[in-house]
């Protein structure tokens, strides 16, 4: 199916899908008939032949993307396959029980707890995928016994998933934009590295996760999902209409009460050593002739992680079966299992795949969004800063950050090299910076998607939770990016960046302890 120009037509797939989302508090339905109205208005401009043959055309067209979208991305659905099926028989061997009751006598208080899974969201940083959800399955037994809510969980992981990773020189994300850059003429290396004090996402995205680790700064209705959990221990409290049942799957399983700490940290270390050996290994590292930074920048991650998981998976097993911490036939029930728990997220994902390749591949949203911002004639100045609006616009219509990358990065190094030299490197962090941003709050993203799924959190309450904090530290990366086009300093950019950060937050806060708490 070859994409067609329908301008702002383009945009109607994913403002349906968004709006129904956060209205009906129900994303899959959301999504289908987000989808559908793309198909349909792909079909009534490719179709001939009536109306008949136009419904029939939307619904081939839908089929087709979907199935398309599913086998391109069918490594990924593998890696969350194995991955369900890893956490399953960890926490059936009581790795995951023993592994809280070890930290519960370490971790002291919820500062702690909140700081202990902020930092272990930094330290993979390798890729957001297996970021979402190692750090849900290691951290959550933590978490719940300190009264943390699964949403304020959800936005932690999500927060040092995306965030961490872009500014990380050795991740997947890292690898996909240097090869953008690299296409543009840039030193895709040297550009990603001096771009990385100028995106101030990421930066203050970190900055905004410490200061409520550290301080009780809930703002919005993340403070009534808080006070749920600390004053009536409702750890899974829902807005929505439909309950996460992760949670109550895993609680039904049966634990061995032979369940050590190693049990969780050794197959968790070996995904881990498993994932940078698979990268490498996918990249051609060890084939010689090449970098480590050649070896990430040639992988593809999908099938990387799904081979890391299946390593782990080997792991735990001679772990668990020979000691006799699960039976055999316990562990491939916790195969299953573990599968099963990971449906719910298959679905959305492959949904949110879809209606991004309706997106991108059938109605040209992002070449539509990108064209106005050729046409509008900016003033040099403000280019950072609309550039910035413009990415998370696209990011967060489309559910994908790597997918705005792609479109935009050669885009606005041709429009700085030809009008503003000076300002190439902050125009292109951001787009890198408002690119996540739009990923980061998007119901439709992956991303956001896995966080939740991750924290065993209703996944519309998690973006209805998140949205205030990632709109909060936004506006005062707009602002930064309005500096920045004036000054190119990177001291006065995020000075100012974060002296506002600070302002807002403590305004922000005293306002909703006032609601919450009249």
């Amino acid at each position: 199916m070859e994409p067609i120009q329908v301008g702002f037509l383009s945009l109607i797939p994913p403002i349906i899908a968004i709006g129904l989302a956060l209205l009906s508090k129900e994303v899959i339905s959301s999504l289908v008939i987000g989808i559908l109205s793309g198909t349909l208005i792909y079909s009534y401009y490719t179709v001939t032949g009536g109306a008949v043959n136009v419904l029939i055309g939307t619904v081939d067209a839908t089929v087709h993307l979907m199935t398309t979208k599913f086998a391109e991305n069918a490594a990924i659905v593998i890696f969350l396959a194995l991955l369900g099926s890893l956490v399953v028989v960890i926490t059936k061997a009581g790795g995951s029980k023993a592994y809280g009751n070890w930290a519960s006598k370490k971790i002291k208080n919820r500062y702690q707890a909140q700081l202990a899974t902020s930092a272990l969201g930094a330290l993979i940083f390798i890729d957001d995928y297996f970021n979402c959800l190692t750090v849900g399955t290691v951290m959550r037994p933590v978490t719940d016994k300190h009264r943390i809510s699964h949403a304020k969980l959800a936005y932690i992981i999500d927060a040092t998933a995306a965030p961490v990773c872009i500014i990380a020189p050795v991740s997947s994300w890292a690898a996909s934009v240097i090869s953008y850059m690299s296409d543009t003429g840039l030193n895709g290396m040297h550009s990603f590295i001096a771009s990385i004090p100028y995106n101030l996402y990421a930066l203050l995205t970190i900055v905004m996760i410490i200061v409520l680790s550290v301080k009780d700064l809930d703002f919005g209705p993340m403070e009534k999902f808080q006070e749920e959990a600390i004053r009536n221990n409702n750890l899974n409290y829902t807005t929505s209409q439909t309950q996460t049942s992760s949670d109550d799957e895993l609680s039904k399983l049966e634990i061995s009460p032979k369940g050590k700490v190693y049990d969780l940290l050794i197959p968790i270390f070996a995904l881990i050593v498993f994932s940078i050996l698979s990268m490498l290994y996918i990249g051609g590292y060890f084939e010689g002739g090449m970098t480590i930074a050649d070896g990430f920048g040639n992988t593809s991650a999908g099938p990387a992680l799904a081979l890391s998981s299946f390593g782990a998976i080997i792991v735990a097993f001679f772990l668990f079966v020979p000691r006799k911490v699960l039976s055999f036939r316990g562990f491939m029930e916790g195969i299953g299992e573990g599968v099963k728990s990971m449906t719910g997220a298959i679905i959305i994902l492959t949904l949110a795949w879809t209606i991004s390749g309706v997106c991108r591949n059938l109605l040209s949203t992002g070449e539509y969004v990108s064209g106005l911002v050729q046409a509008s004639n900016m003033p040099v100045m403000l280019i950072p800063a609309i550039i910035f609006v413009v990415a998370a616009f696209l990011s967060f219509s489309m559910g994908t950050s790597w997918g705005t990358f792609g479109i935009l990065i050669p885009i606005i190094a041709a429009i700085c090299q030809a009008v503003a030299p000076h300002l190439t490197i902050i125009s292109l962090s951001a787009t890198l910076a408002g690119s996540v941003f739009g990923d980061h709050c998007s119901p439709i993203s992956d991303t956001t998607i896995l966080s939740s799924t991750g924290a065993t959190c209703n996944h519309i309450d998690h973006v209805s939770t998140q949205i205030p904090y990632a709109m909060t530290v936004a506006a005062c990366c707009f602002v930064g990016y309005i500096v920045a086009g004036f000054t190119a300093n990177i001291f006065a950019t995020l000075g100012t960046s974060l002296l506002l950060l600070a302002i807002v937050i403590v305004i922000l806060h005293k306002k909703s302890v006032k609601k919450y708490n009249p």
